[in-house]
């Protein structure tokens, strides 16, 4: 599937939070770019991390590799946003 808005990476990064972490679909509605992820979330520990960065690359058509993982792109919604939407619309 190949996405041509960041809108588009912006909803489905959301519904993934919400479906992987369980969260509800106000909390993450409401995430702002400095909104805390990994730390400040109790349901985003590093066993989510997995799944959630699997059920991304399922959904936006993208391969994450490891080197590009580290904590600073999972610190906020903002940071990883920016890594969804700069691997989703290559």
């Amino acid at each position: 599937m190949a996405f041509s808005d960041a809108g588009e990476v912006d909803q489905t990064l959301r519904a993934t939070l919400v479906d992987v972490l369980g969260l509800g679909k106000e909390q993450v509605a409401g995430f702002t770019e400095a909104t805390p992820l990994f730390g400040a979330l109790p349901e985003f520990d590093s066993l989510a991390v997995a799944g959630l960065l699997t059920e991304l690359e399922e959904r936006l058509g993208i391969l994450i590799e490891d080197h590009d993982v580290d904590a600073d792109m999972l610190e906020t919604y903002g940071n990883l946003l920016a890594f969804a939407r700069a691997k989703a619309l290559r």
